[in-house]
């Protein structure tokens, strides 16, 4: 089941009260809508909103909750088509869910053998598999150093190269073996798995996820009344470092957290996934 990471501490930056209107731009498995709702009855609503479409089927139905399968890049003309007005909060947990990771049969954890698509939906064109096997040594390498901050992504880059000349490149674990080449042995054994890095820059190239991010953050502002709040989950330097310079260099917000909210001790020990999450959160003036 997919915890909620921060699941108290953004419901209480949302604030949510009575009969108020919240969006969940990210609303993955409900956990932190599924509170929201609670607050906010007797008619508050929520606007749902998810790229994976299993998430959005996935999710228990009910009246106060309008839910909608779309990228939270496009969240103003969502906002518009469902005609949801006088939004007090906006909530957005960058996260991917443990659903992505242990059911979806889509290449997202280096733990199991699964075809390399990594994509959330499935409409997309892009996959992990044809980055791999198709994109220039020059690209594969920027988008390792670059999204994965990975300072071995030459070696891999060149590594993959040479693979994919002898075999396709479609599975999660011969990735895993191609990065295991590439990397000095004594990075095989460091507290970070040797093939997260990749794995993770693999997922934000398919998926483009800091432009998405990028072109969310104003039009959530802009969806906002006065006086409402903007919550923002995120879980790697590259996701906090855009949210923190959003919030940072916008003279129409009110900062509420000074510094970013992280989760306890307790947490992180029932939640292992929690251990980076990062809340930032603002008042719209």
């Amino acid at each position: 089941m997919h915890i909620p990471v921060l699941q108290k501490e953004a419901i209480q930056y949302l604030d949510p009260q009575p009969n108020d209107n919240f969006i969940d731009a990210t609303i993955g498995g409900g956990g932190h809508t599924a509170e929201i709702l609670q607050k906010i009855a007797p008619k508050g609503k929520v606007l749902g909103i998810d790229w994976t479409q299993e998430a959005i089927r996935g999710i228990k139905k009910n009246s106060n909750l309008v839910l909608v399968c779309d990228n939270f890049a496009n969240l103003a003309e969502i906002v518009k088509q469902q005609k949801f007005t006088k939004i007090k909060g906006v909530l957005m947990d960058l996260g991917y869910s443990s659903w992505h990771l242990e059911e979806s049969g889509r290449g997202f954890s280096f733990q199991k053998k699964e075809p390399l698509d990594m994509r959330y939906n499935v409409q997309n064109q892009l996959t992990a598999e044809k980055i791999v096997n198709f994109w220039s040594k020059f690209e594969i390498e920027r988008i390792l150093e670059e999204y994965g901050e990975e300072r071995f992504a030459q070696n891999i880059a060149e590594q993959i190269i040479e693979e994919r000349k002898i075999k396709p490149i479609q599975t999660t674990n011969h990735l895993v073996e191609v990065v295991r080449k590439a990397v000095p042995r004594g990075y095989l054994n460091q507290r970070i798995h040797f093939a997260t890095k990749t794995f993770q820059a693999l997922r934000i190239a398919v998926n483009d996820e800091l432009n998405n991010i990028q072109k969310a953050l104003p039009q959530a502002l802009q969806v906002l009344e006065p006086g409402g709040r903007l919550v923002v989950i995120s879980f790697h330097s590259l996701e906090d470092r855009i949210v923190k310079n959003f919030f940072k260099n916008n003279l129409s917000i009110s900062l509420l957290t000074k510094k970013p909210v992280i989760p306890t001790r307790q947490e992180i020990i029932i939640n292992p996934r929690s251990r980076s999450a990062k809340l930032r959160a603002a008042i719209k003036i």
